[in-house]
C-alpha cells in the first residue's frame, strides 16, 4: 500500500510539475519583432529612435525587440534587395510616396488601416497622404523636413553680410565676395548623390516653379523643360566659379557637414533634421536657416519648398506577427516624432501634446518657414519610382562631376525615362 501511495504521489508531482512548467513557458514566451532603420550613430535621429524603442520595450515586456541601423545609401540597396527576396524585417524604415509605393505594389507591405483608426486623433489625415495607395494606408509617418540653406553668420559678416541673402542676386554677390576673400561658399557631398539633389532640386524649383517640378517627378510632364536646362546651367556655373569645395566630390555627407560646423564653408544646403546637431554643437547663435532664394519670380516664389512628410515606418506583409508589428509601428513612430521634435530633428507629423517651448531656435525658424509654405515638392528620389529615381540620380552625379551639361542631362532623362 505504501508503495502504491508513493507511486501515486510521485505521478501527481510530475503532472503538477509538467503543468506548471507548461504554463510558465507559455506565459514567459516572448514574441519577436525586428526593425531596420537609418538611425546610425552619426544620424541626427539616433537619440529619438533609442528613446522611443526604450519606451516601447519597457511597456511591452512580452516582446523581444531587436533593431539594426544602416547608413542611408547602403540601406536603400539593402531594403530593396530584401523586398525582392521577400526577406524583410517585421518593421522597416522607408521614405513615402513612390519609394514605399513600389513595395506596396509588389504586395510586400501590410495594410495598417485598422491600427491607424486608433491613432487618427493624434496623427492628422493630411500627414498620411504620402502613405496612402488605392485608398489604403501602409505606414506611420514620423517627422517632416525640408531642404534649407544654413548660413554661418560669422563668416558672412567677414564680407559685409549681416543677414542671409534674400535674393538670388544677393546670394551671387555674397558668394563672389567669399571667393575673393579665399572662403568656400558651399560644400556638397559627391559620394552621396542625394546630397547633390538637395542643391539641384532647390535651384530647379526656384527656376521652373514647384508645380512644374512636381509634375516632372510624378511623370505627368516631361523632363524636356527649358527651365530645367537653365537650372542645371546655373548650378554648374556656381561650381565653375569656385562656389563649391572641389574636394567635395569625394566626400561623404558626414564629412561635409563637419566641415561646415568647423567653419570651412559659409553655407550648407541639406535637410532641416540637421538643426538638432547644429544646436547641440553650440552653433545656434552663429547659424541661421533660410530657404534658397527665388531665381525666376515669374514662375516661382518664396514658400515653395523641397521636402514634406516622408520619413515613415512600415510593416512587412510577411511578418509572422504583423498585427503586433503594426501596433508597434505606430507606437514607435509617435515616440520618434516626440523625441525627434524636442531634439530639433524635424517638424512633427503627430500633433504635439507636450511642452515645446524649449525647442532650439533653428527648428523654430524652420517652423516659421513652413508656416508660410505655399507648396511642397517631395525629394525627387522619393517621389519617383525606384527604377526611375536611380536613372535620375545617375544623371545628377554626372552633373556634379561636370561630365554632362544641362542639355545632355535633359536629353538623357527624356530618352531613358519612359
Amino acid at each position: 500500500m505504501k508503495k502504491v501511495v508513493a507511486i501515486l504521489l510521485t505521478a501527481a508531482m510530475l503532472v503538477g510539475a509538467c503543468g506548471c512548467g507548461g504554463a510558465g513557458s507559455k506565459a514567459g514566451k516572448k514574441k519577436d519583432l525586428t526593425m531596420w532603420c537609418i538611425a546610425t550613430e552619426s544620424d541626427s535621429n539616433r537619440h529619438a529612435y533609442e528613446a522611443s524603442i526604450a519606451d516601447y520595450t519597457a511597456a511591452h515586456e512580452d516582446v523581444n525587440f531587436t533593431w539594426e541601423a544602416i547608413e542611408n545609401e547602403a540601406y536603400k540597396t539593402k531594403i530593396k534587395a530584401a523586398v525582392a527576396a521577400d526577406e524583410m524585417p517585421d518593421i522597416f524604415f522607408t521614405w513615402s510616396c513612390a519609394f514605399l509605393g513600389d513595395f506596396v505594389s509588389a504586395g510586400r507591405v501590410y495594410c495598417v488601416d485598422d491600427v491607424y483608426k486608433k491613432y487618427a486623433s493624434e496623427l492628422p489625415e493630411v500627414m498620411m497622404g504620402n502613405v496612402k495607395y488605392d485608398g489604403k494606408y501602409y505606414g506611420a509617418p514620423t517627422t517632416m523636413n525640408i531642404v534649407a540653406m544654413f548660413a554661418n553668420m560669422e563668416i558672412l559678416g567677414q564680407v559685409g553680410y549681416t543677414e542671409v541673402p534674400k535674393t538670388y542676386d544677393e546670394l551671387i554677390d555674397c558668394c563672389d565676395k567669399l571667393v575673393a576673400a579665399g572662403i568656400l561658399p558651399f560644400g556638397c557631398a559627391g559620394k552621396e548623390t542625394w546630397c547633390v539633389t538637395e542643391y539641384l532640386e532647390s535651384i530647379i524649383e526656384k527656376t521652373a516653379g514647384a508645380t512644374a517640378l512636381n509634375k516632372i517627378f510624378a511623370g505627368t510632364d516631361t523632363w524636356g523643360n527649358d527651365d530645367v536646362t537653365k537650372a542645371v546651367g546655373i548650378f554648374q556655373e556656381m561650381i565653375d566659379k569656385g562656389y563649391f569645395d572641389p574636394e567635395g566630390i569625394a566626400l561623404t555627407n558626414d564629412e561635409v557637414k563637419q566641415n561646415f560646423m568647423s567653419g570651412k564653408y559659409a553655407f550648407y544646403m541639406n535637410g532641416t533634421w540637421n538643426c538638432a546637431d547644429f544646436a547641440k554643437a553650440g552653433l545656434a547663435d552663429k547659424v541661421q536657416v533660410a530657404e534658397f532664394p527665388v531665381i525666376d519670380s515669374s514662375k516661382s516664389q518664396l514658400g515653395e519648398l523641397i521636402g514634406g512628410p516622408s520619413d515613415t515606418l512600415a510593416v512587412a506583409a510577411s511578418s509572422k506577427n504583423a498585427e503586433l508589428a503594426a501596433e508597434a509601428c505606430f507606437e514607435l513612430a509617435k515616440g520618434i516624432c516626440h523625441y525627434g521634435y524636442l531634439d530639433g530633428c524635424g517638424l512633427p507629423a503627430w500633433t504635439p501634446d507636450y511642452d515645446t517651448s524649449d525647442i532650439n531656435p533653428l527648428t523654430q525658424s524652420v517652423s516659421k518657414i513652413c508656416a508660410n509654405a505655399s507648396q511642397y515638392v517631395l525629394f525627387g528620389d522619393t517621389a519617383m519610382s525606384a527604377d526611375t529615381a536611380q536613372i535620375y540620380l545617375d544623371y545628377v552625379s554626372k552633373i556634379y562631376s561636370s561630365t554632362i551639361n544641362g542639355e545632355e542631362f535633359v536629353a538623357g532623362l527624356v530618352k531613358d525615362i519612359k
